[in-house]
This record gives structure tokens, sequence and C-alpha cells, in this order.
């Protein structure tokens, strides 16, 4: 295992396999074009499965799959059944918008993926147009029936944006117990493609605990000893519910979070300009090792508090002009797994 300076573990890899999606969210991708990254530079399951390796060696134990939109890389399943096969990873999920996961949840679940977080902003059709520049509303409630019943613990993710769904938390509860999941209430963030983020429009953990007690009754945490993203708490019927809270009470402190990118870029916090790029060397011949060095010599000089830092600033704005956004895929979400 190594640590960073404030002792935190490289533990947790959130691997990007396309930069791709079939969804516009205003709070990710909100420009009408976009960069996308060169085809060629796309690293193969071949490539991904090397480096998955070099990090395992490293400590990692823990690996999501993010896009883009990660359904829409082609022969997904292979991967999947590749990573599964490797018992250093304890737990291997995916993170999806569920258009697509109606007809590929079968089998991604005989590749042995773990567990699946679904992404679901809102229950009203014309808010999910609104939100999303799509009409796939359906698809999405049906990739979740679908899903919940072969993978337990499903997750659902909701972003709260003050004014545009922050009116419907408990009925996102209700539809997330009608399919036995979990549902976590993300604050609004100010990161890559969210030009049209303000303070403002942030929904804070303590509202959100207030407007669910309200309707449901004392709400009480559940203590467990855990660096997920998520705090989670205890509805008086025994709902678990979870909020992240990364925009007002950041988890920096114990952040054991990594990405990489579709073409191989590694970011060591979501807030990070620079990434190190393992695709170079890995196709320049570099050995294991010679990657691995490259990796350790990162983390060990890690001092990323990215959102703490942005809690801290003056006068807080979008993080990224959108001028510089345009010039760079990688500081987008979507290109580095949110």
């Amino acid at each position: 295992m190594i640590l960073d300076p404030f002792e935190r573990p490289l533990r947790n890899l959130r691997l990007s396999v396309t930069d791709r999606c079939n969804l516009r969210c205003s709070y990710c991708m909100p420009e009408p074009e976009y960069v996308w990254l060169p085809r060629e530079d796309i690293l193969h399951f071949e490539e991904i499965e090397q480096l998955v390796d070099v990090f395992l060696d490293l400590g990692v134990d823990k690996v999501r799959l993010t896009g883009g939109e990660p359904l829409l890389r082609r022969g997904l399943p292979a991967l999947v059944s590749a990573l599964a096969a490797r018992p250093r990873i304890r737990d291997l999920a995916i993170t999806t918008n569920a258009v697509l996961l109606a007809e590929q949840a079968s089998a991604l679940k005989q590749a042995g993926l773990y567990r699946v977080t679904a992404s679901l902003d809102t229950l009203r059709p014309d808010r999910f147009r609104a939100l999303t520049r799509a009409d796939e509303l359906p698809r999405v409630l049906d990739g979740i029936a679908t899903a919940a019943p072969l993978f337990g613990g499903l997750k659902i993710d909701t972003v709260v944006i003050r004014g545009t769904n922050d009116d419907e938390l408990a009925d996102l509860v209700e539809f997330g117990r009608t399919h036995r999941a979990e549902v976590r209430f993300i604050e609004y963030m100010d990161v890559g493609g969210a030009t049209l983020w303000s303070m403002d429009r942030v929904v804070p953990r303590a509202e959100i605990l207030q407007r669910l007690a309200a309707r449901y009754g004392p709400i009480a945490p559940v203590e467990e000893s855990s660096s997920a993203p998520a705090d989670r708490y205890r509805l008086p019927d025994g709902t678990i519910v979870g909020i992240i809270s990364s925009t007002t009470q950041p988890f920096c402190h114990d952040c054991d979070r990594s990405r990489l990118t579709a073409d191989g870029l590694w970011y060591l916090c979501l807030y990070a300009t620079r990434g190190v790029d393992l695709r170079r060397a890995l196709r320049a011949g570099e050995t294991p090792d010679a990657v691995a060095g490259l990796i350790r010599a990162a983390w060990r000089e890690r001092r990323d508090r990215g959102a703490e830092e942005r809690l801290a600033a003056r006068d807080r704005a979008p993080l990224i002009p959108v001028d510089t956004l345009r010039r760079d895929p990688h500081l987008e979400m979507h290109t580095r797994g949110g």
C-alpha cells in the first residue's frame, strides 16, 4: 500500500472506458459541441488490463467502470469478465445513465460485475428532457427495473439542483424503495462542464436532511467506517439513503480515489487540471515496474484537496471557463468519469 503526504492510501480506481455519452445533462455536458478524444488514443482492453494489474500491485482493490457512458463501449462484458477474474479486485462496479442498461444487464451480470449505480435525477418526463436533452426516461426506468433484481444493493445517484428537481426528494426515495435500491443525493458540483453552476443552486446536506425529516420523521446517521463518499442515513422505517456533500462538506481528508481516462491519463483528484500520461509509457514499451514507478511517485507527492480549496475560494464561480473546456477534453467530467 502506498500513502500520500496526508496518509491517504491508493485503493479506489475509477476507470473511464469512453468519453462519449448518449445524454447531454445540463450539469455535466451543457455545451452544444465538444472536442472528443482521438479514437486512436483510446486504450484497448488489453492495455486497460495491463494498467489495472499495475494498480492492483500497488494496493488498489476497488475498480469502478465509468465514462462518458460506459455502456457505449463495444464489447464491455468482455472487459468486465477479464477484470472479474482477478481475485485482488474486491469490488467491481459500474456507473451508468441506464439508457442501455436493460439490454446489457444480464450480460454484465454473467460476466461477473458486482454492483451497478444508475443515475436518475428526475421522475418527470418534461424535466428529464430539459435536463438531458433526450427523451429517454422510459428506457432509464426500464434499465433500473431490469438490473435491480440482478444486482443486489443497486444504487441510484441523483444530482440535486435548486429550482430544478429539489422538490422530488421524497418521490425518488419512494421510487428507490420499490426497487430495493439505495438513493444517494449528490450536491451540485462545479467541476468540468458545469458552466451553469452557482452556489445558490446547491442544496446542502443539512437542507436535504431537513426536507426528508419533514416527510418521514426523525432520521438517524448510519455509523460505519468507510471511505465511501456518501454519508448514509436511516429513515424511521429502516430505509437507507445516502448524501454526497462534496460541495459544502468535502471529504478530501480520506479520499482514496483516482481516475484513469479512456486514453490513459491518470488524475489524482476530480478537480485536477493535469494528469499523468500512462498511455504514453505503456505504448513506449515501458515495463510494468516502470509504470508502477510513475504511479508510486505521483501518489507519494499527492497533495490534492480540490473540493476543500474550492469551498474556501472567495467569489466562487465555475471552475474552468468554457473556452478553456472547449480546447481540452480532459478537463471535462464526462472524460474523467465524475
